[in-house]
């Protein structure tokens, strides 16, 4: 199971949770968000992907952010159609959608040919960061076969709650865990002790 860290704002804390060699690192290109990154991408390892998350942005402005910040990934968490995700290039889409107590499925059809991976989220107030789960055995009938980021409300409470999700059916295409709020200290300022800890439980 990949992991995707998410919500990243200062310097020295991305280099410090870049040492842990997550799968991805995102960024919230959302200036609403107490996450909002204006900055200028560091130099991180290749093996890590850069994942910029936006909402209902420009296309045009979008597309100039991905070549100024080389980014490899794009999560698109408003309500972004699938013509506009066909217009992306030169990287990966991430569709997200938002669950509560059950998901109509059908949604996703049109998404199928526009993007690489779908992430599920807790519906909340705000597009992210609402720092509670939803419940997973909605995803039971997720009825595509494409890799799909699980987020919302993730933190070392829900350890041996994701072990057993791992274990069951539901999660037969899922492709990487998205972890953000339970894991800081101040927004955009992650705990490195807690998230070597998640790394590390999750592994046993």
């Amino acid at each position: 199971m990949k992991l995707k860290v998410c919500g990243m704002k200062y310097l020295n804390n991305m280099e410090a949770v870049a040492k842990l060699r997550p799968d991805f690192l995102g960024f919230i290109f959302y200036d609403k968000s107490s996450r909002y990154f204006n900055g200028n991408l560091p130099y991180l390892p290749q093996a890590i992907k850069k994942v910029g998350v936006f909402v209902n942005e420009d296309l045009e402005t979008l597309q100039s952010i991905i070549k100024k910040q080389k980014l490899d990934v794009v999560q698109l968490h408003g309500q972004e159609s699938p013509e506009y995700c066909s217009q992306l290039e030169n990287a990966e889409i991430i569709k997200v959608f938002s669950i509560k107590d059950s998901f109509n499925f059908s949604v996703l059809l049109p998404y199928e040919e526009v993007c690489d991976y779908y992430l599920f989220d807790t519906k909340g107030k705000l597009p992210g960061g609402n720092g509670y789960t939803f419940n997973w055995n909605v995803l039971k009938d997720y009825p595509s076969t494409k890799p799909f980021f699980l987020s919302g409300g993730i933190g070392l409470k829900e350890v041996e709650k994701l072990k057993d999700f791992i274990d069951s059916p539901a999660s037969k295409y899922c492709y990487s865990l998205d972890v953000n709020s339970k894991f800081e200290i101040n927004p955009g300022v992650k705990n490195i002790n807690d998230l070597e800890k998640f790394k590390n439980e999750l592994q046993h």
